[in-house]
């Protein structure tokens, strides 16, 4: 399988279908001192060993992890989660609009038969509500949007780094679906709202990393543009 790879000073890519399990969305990890960090998404759980090996090849452990935030409730993000809060004691952040599925009183939002496997609900410790949730944690401030249309509880995470807007926007392609809740109209709200953030980097759930500000509007208005 292919490396980790930084993404910019303290961000790295960590999981996805080439890192760590076929089925895994891409999943990164944010530095913020004192030799912790913050992950963001988990996949589907796996590809949990390949996980642990590619924070080792970063110089850290899944007991390094402070924080977990799920972007959404599909398994591909969150399947891990069970097993990574307990091994690593982490928090878990997730917004309140996806909280059913992700603490399994709505399994069915998890879309885990796609994959062909069971979902291990998780507790989630810090519940977001509302438009947008600013966490800082250690020396990194995460600001956590809510971006309904994928799912009614999707946020995108927005950090800046040295004047550098990193975006973490991960299913911004869809797919739709409505027995998720997925609603388009809500989603093209969220995407001009990602638009108007202007972030400078874009790491998208599937697709890749876009460098630039340029790169990012347009991979987000192609989308818009499609649907």
């Amino acid at each position: 399988m292919a490396q980790p790879k930084k993404i910019y000073k303290g961000v790295y890519l960590v999981g996805g279908s080439s890192l760590t399990s076929p089925g895994d969305c891409s999943f990164f990890a944010v530095e913020v001192g004192a030799g912790r960090i913050v992950l963001i998404d988990c996949g589907v759980g796996d590809g949990h060993s390949a996980l642990s090996r590619n924070l080792r090849y970063i110089d850290y452990s899944l007991r390094d992890i402070d924080t977990l935030i799920l972007t959404h409730c599909h398994i591909d993000h969150v399947g891990d989660a069970n097993r990574i809060q307990k091994e690593s004691g982490c928090r878990v952040v997730a917004h309140w609009g996806d909280s059913d599925a992700i603490e399994g009183r709505r399994p069915e939002l998890i879309a885990a038969s796609w994959y062909g496997v069971e979902y291990n609900p998780v507790k989630i410790d810090w519940v977001l509500r509302g438009d947008l949730a600013e966490l800082k944690i250690g020396e990194i401030k995460f600001k956590c949007i809510h971006t309904p249309g994928h799912t009614p509880g999707s946020i995108a995470v927005l950090i800046d780094l040295e004047g550098k807007k990193i975006l973490f926007g991960q299913d911004i392609h869809g797919p739709f679906e409505a027995s998720w809740g997925s609603d388009m109209n809500q989603w093209r709200s969220s995407m001009n709202k990602l638009l108007g953030l202007k972030a400078d980097i874009l790491c998208e759930g599937h697709f890749g990393v876009f460098m630039g500000a340029e790169a990012v509007k347009m991979y987000i208005k192609s989308y818009l543009d499609r649907y």
